[in-house]
């Protein structure tokens, strides 16, 4: 399976970091393309193919993965249009609130062939091949949503989903990441406060923000089952949370959630 990945800014990169860490795909089976030398040439030593000309890294290409900011959508794919074959070409998007009819429009050439597309939103965690990715098939055949699902679950956790849930799915796990990380900034500045040296902090409040992830993730309970689990009546944790929650944790992090969705 040979790979193309046009753009390899913060996205791409970590895609291609991530696409070279299955053991069954060919670091010369990938290629990379960015207008930018410096992105790159990030990957020289990698075994990847490089190249600074979009249509000419596609040729050859079974998937081509467009990752480029959304207001570039556009002249990225109508420059490389001509190099494309829609017919034998798996085409992937990656951009945050472009629409598919749009992308149809831009990838026309007309001859009345239709892109096997997918749009894909995933989170940089896919460097380290655990991001949460949604793909969404158009006009794709399920062999094909089979191949881009079996291909993304490789790189984390793949959910199959609709277009109109494509924007949720990019706050709660995209934009999420980021929520999740600002967690874990607080709680290591708090535990500095508490009287931990900030490298002691941020072991601690990782490994307990993995552990439950794992816990979570083994037993299948509901949060809020296994939250009761460790508040004993009068205890400190109750007060923490109680605390928290005074200060508008859970509206905080839904209003979040929501304004992520504002366009």
């Amino acid at each position: 399976m040979k790979i193309s990945v046009i753009g390899v800014g913060a996205m791409g990169g970590a895609l291609v970091e991530g696409l070279l860490q299955i053991p069954e795909i060919n670091p010369s089976d990938i290629t990379v393309s960015d207008p930018s030398e410096k992105a790159v040439n990030r990957f020289a030593h990698s075994g990847v193919s490089l190249s600074t000309d979009n249509g000419a890294a596609a040729l050859g290409a079974d998937i081509v993965v467009v990752v480029v900011k959304p207001w570039l959508v556009e002249q990225v794919l109508t420059n490389m249009r001509d190099a494309l074959n829609l017919k034998e070409q798996i085409i992937i998007i990656i951009a945050a609130g472009v629409p598919s009819s749009s992308i149809k429009e831009w990838l026309d050439q007309d001859n009345g062939i239709k892109p096997r597309l997918f749009l894909a939103i995933p989170n940089t965690a896919i460097a380290v091949r655990e991001s949460m990715t949604f793909v969404v098939p158009v006009d794709a055949s399920p062999e094909d949503t089979r191949t881009i699902a079996d291909l993304f679950s490789q790189l984390g956790h793949c959910m199959v989903t609709e277009e109109r849930l494509l924007a949720a799915g990019t706050t709660l796990a995209s934009c999420g990441i980021a929520y999740a990380m600002r967690y874990v900034r607080a709680s290591v500045e708090g535990g500095v406060e508490i009287g931990f040296k900030a490298k002691e902090a941020e072991q601690i409040v990782l490994q307990t923000v993995k552990g439950a992830v794992s816990l979570l993730q083994a037993t299948g309970e509901h949060p809020e089952a296994a939250v009761d689990k460790v508040t004993t009546p009068g205890g400190v944790t109750i007060k923490g949370l109680n605390e928290m929650e005074h200060a508008g944790f859970t509206s905080a992090v839904i209003r979040g959630l929501k304004a992520g969705m504002k366009q």
